[in-house]
């Protein structure tokens, strides 16, 4: 039983969804219980996951829904896809004999989380049965910042869907125009994206024939909107959400990954798979443990936001081998590959 607010496209959505479909159907039976049935992913289930609604909106109130679904349900395993989530159901798990109880972090939680009432709950985190920790950041992050038991956690990272990927991301026509350098970023507009860092980068290159496209949306939308004009950035654009990204990261010359930090992030996989060179910034979150340098893409300080848009502008008049970015990624983080580990720590626990 799988528990998230909703199937929206996020990256954690997105990890749930495909193992809800992929895992063995002669081990597993399958139920996500979402706070809102609404999400881009609701389509993309198989006609065999079950799907429960709560109706509620709040973190924090959900633990008195989702306690008594479990009692009435029985499920074998509550895996908790949103770090938060398991955080408010943690003091809650001695209570429950038959069940074993799995958290999936998200992020970095010591830069992620910043709310008292949030932190405290992390205390009872050793009650889990297992936790999934997508990277090595995260990972130390658990062990020395909360002092959750080195034995609890499980390392695996994010799969990504090749097939999928690949079936959607060409189209007949050009999305850009061939007059000039096309550069894309990917994410929420928020704070921890660090697109407000991105576009101090594009004021160093006003004067360069490259063009930023922002695809995403979020709350600090109007202020990131606001920046533009303040700075003055003709060449950069916001998209918005679109519903199949893929085709402007196979189309473009570069992606950038600006975050501030990350958990291990997936359109960085996903640009991968598109054959796109990616510039990451040197942030906590798997970066390091995704880019191969010089491989599949690089990494640098966005903060010196002059040396990063210097490094755009050589990496942009650089041909970068397509097949050896797709392979460096698909050889590692291919759904398959990542599908199989967790179908074995799930059948141990």
């Amino acid at each position: 039983m799988f528990f998230l607010p909703n199937l929206n496209q996020g990256g954690a959505e997105k990890v749930i969804a495909t193992l809800a479909n992929e895992l063995s159907r002669e081990k597993f039976k399958i139920t996500i219980v979402l706070f809102e049935k609404e999400g881009h992913f609701l389509n993309a289930l198989k006609e065999d996951v079950e799907i429960l609604e709560l109706n509620t909106s709040r973190i924090r109130f959900s633990i008195f829904k989702i306690i008594p679904l479990i009692r009435k349900h029985k499920p074998e395993i509550a895996f908790f896809g949103w770090g938060e989530i398991a955080a408010f159901i943690a003091p809650f798990i001695p209570f429950f004999k038959r069940t074993k109880f799995i958290a999936r972090e998200t992020n970095v939680v010591s830069k992620h989380v910043t709310r008292k009432e949030i932190r405290f709950f992390y205390r009872f985190y050793n009650n889990f049965h297992g936790i999934i920790a997508q990277s090595d950041d995260m990972q130390n992050d658990l062990v020395n910042h909360w002092k959750v038991n080195p034995k609890k956690i499980i390392k695996i990272n994010n799969p990504v869907d090749v097939e999928w990927i690949q079936n959607q991301m060409k189209l007949e026509e050009k999305i850009f125009s061939g007059e000039l350098k096309n550069v894309v970023s990917i994410g929420n507009l928020s704070e921890r994206k660090g697109f407000d860092l991105l576009l101090r980068v594009f004021l160093h290159l006003k004067q360069e024939k490259i063009q930023l496209h922002i695809l995403g949306d979020g709350a600090d939308k109007e202020k990131l909107i606001q920046q533009k004009e303040e700075l003055g950035l003709e060449k950069v654009n916001f998209i918005g959400i679109k519903k199949n990204p893929y085709p402007y990261l196979y189309q473009a010359d570069l992606f950038i990954l600006s975050s501030r930090y990350e958990g291990f992030p997936n359109v960085l996989l996903e640009a991968g798979v598109c054959g796109t060179y990616a510039l990451a910034n040197n942030c906590p979150g798997g970066i390091n443990e995704i880019i191969e340098e010089g491989i599949n893409g690089e990494i640098c300080s966005i903060e010196n936001s002059e040396l990063f848009a210097e490094r755009i502008k050589i990496l942009l008049n650089e041909k970068h081998d397509e097949e050896k970015i797709q392979n460096s990624i698909i050889r590692r983080f291919s759904k398959e590959i990542i599908i199989n580990q967790y179908d074995k720590i799930l059948s141990q626990i």
